[in-house]
């Protein structure tokens, strides 16, 4: 016996010292699913991120991690709220970023996905719920003259993004520890929203709230995202200062007080990194704007975070741009909090710079790389673009590995060099980043599209 448990030990060691990956500690969901869920023996939930048809693979995002998964076009099942022809055609109507359930079978280190079920909206009576224009209408009188009381059910970091002005956060996961926040008039209005129609959280809090006796007690369905595509919403600057300064997130600031404007770029006193923006000039402002597919977060500054803010934060979202909040109690709240105040001129445009996704390389380093002699780079490249994709041409010096084929073919790659992938679009080389990762390789992948000739030359997109 003690041979045996010493030939097991000797055993786990050496798969250890191949990069085998430990897999045992991983959170099989991503901790927002387990606020409602239990995820069972290979299964995962998460957030669908992309699909290779080509290669039949898709990933899925937990958190700060990434799962690569195969799938058998043939065999899979797929789960959606509304029919479709075929498996392929369900996985490929699947919005990024909409919550899934996967089972899978795992052999020889590659997860095979037998099955995939979207998240559907929850159903909710009629009589429990209430309409965007409803609440609109409510939160426009105001909580007082409104009679009601809204709770954002979302976790706190969610809420500090930015929310449906007079909300409080009640997060759903704490309900029990912060019933105190809920009105003492059990026969009062009480709105509960949260992260739209398939989030779990508002109905959770709203057969909470029932069991507690509140007899008028109703949920946004469609939540902030529909909220946040008609209006703008509002954070405080505690809530600027947490969920974006700290946490290094790009954002778009917009200055709006008329002393901003006034004084032709240069003002005493405004937050890092703000635009000044004339309420009357938007048109203007947007002419050179980021665009609203980079779907940039807006902040807008005004005096006491008044009707100048809400002006300009409401073309913003007329002209498409959704996440535009005004900051609440305005400057002077800023001023007030003891958070840091710049003087000197503003920035004379509005710019933004998407974060980019981890393990990603820019397109000007991975240039320099790829056109260094293959011997001088001090790094791998790695193609993972199917061979007959190849024949028009490979970056001089690259290693092809196709992607479907890596976890097979380690071996041929180098433990104590860089990595850096690429494929046609940026999303198989993405995928190799995360098994290449998972098994312990120094890799990052390039994220632009890449077309490649037959003298090694290359462009990027």
């Amino acid at each position: 016996m003690k041979l045996l448990n010493l030939t097991a030990l000797l055993l786990a060691a050496a798969g250890t010292a191949l990069g085998a990956a430990d897999t045992s500690a991983k959170p099989p969901a991503a901790k927002i699913c387990t606020t409602c869920h239990t995820t069972d023996a290979n299964q995962l939930r998460g957030y669908f991120d992309n699909l290779v048809t080509l290669n039949n693979s898709l990933q899925l995002r937990l958190d700060d991690r990434t799962e690569v998964l195969r799938f058998d076009k043939a065999a899979i099942k797929v789960i959606t709220p509304e029919p479709a022809a075929s498996p392929e055609a369900a996985l490929k109507g699947i919005a990024k970023g909409h919550e899934v359930r996967i089972e899978y079978t795992e052999k020889d280190g590659v997860k095979t996905a037998t099955l995939v079920s979207v998240k559907p909206p929850v159903k909710l009576a009629a009589q429990d719920t209430l309409s965007l224009e409803e609440v609109q209408k409510l939160v426009a009188l105001g909580p007082d003259k409104g009679k009601y009381f809204l709770f954002d059910s979302r976790p706190a970091p969610r809420f500090m993004e930015g929310a449906i002005p007079t909300a409080v956060n009640l997060p759903f996961p704490a309900f029990d520890k912060n019933v105190d926040k809920l009105p003492a008039d059990k026969a009062a209005l009480v709105i509960f929203y949260c992260s739209g129609k398939t989030c779990n959280m508002s109905p959770g809090s709203l057969a909470k709230a029932r069991k507690l006796g509140y007899t008028n007690a109703k949920v946004f369905i469609d939540g902030m995202p529909a909220w946040a595509k008609k209006a703008p919403g509002v954070l405080s600057p505690a809530s600027l200062k947490a969920a974006y300064w700290d946490t290094q997130t790009p954002l778009v600031i917009l200055d709006a007080r008329p002393a901003a404007v006034a004084a032709k770029g240069f003002v005493k006193g405004f937050v890092k990194g703000a635009v000044a923006v004339a309420p009357a000039k938007v048109a203007d402002l947007l002419k050179a704007f980021p665009s609203a597919k980079l779907k940039p977060p807006v902040v807008v500054v005004d005096e006491a975070g008044g009707a100048t803010a809400q002006a300009v934060a409401a073309e913003l979202v007329k002209a498409g741009y959704v996440g535009v909040n005004v900051l609440a109690g305005g400057f002077q709240a800023w001023q007030a909090a003891g958070l840091p105040v710049e003087t000197g001129p503003l920035a004379a445009q509005a710019t933004f710079v998407p974060k980019p996704r981890p393990g990603s390389i820019s397109a000007a380093e991975f240039t320099k790389l790829a056109e260094a002699a293959p011997a001088a780079r001090g790094v791998v490249i790695l193609d993972v673009r199917n061979v007959e994709e190849t024949k028009n041409g490979t970056i001089k010096g690259a290693l092809l590995i196709p992607e479907p084929q890596l976890v097979a073919r380690l071996a041929e790659l180098p433990k104590d060099r860089p990595i850096v992938c690429h494929c046609s679009t940026g999303i198989r080389a993405e995928l190799a980043y995360h098994l290449l990762k998972e098994k312990g390789f120094n890799v990052r992948f390039l994220p632009n599209e890449i077309t490649v000739i037959d003298t090694g030359e290359f462009t990027l997109d």
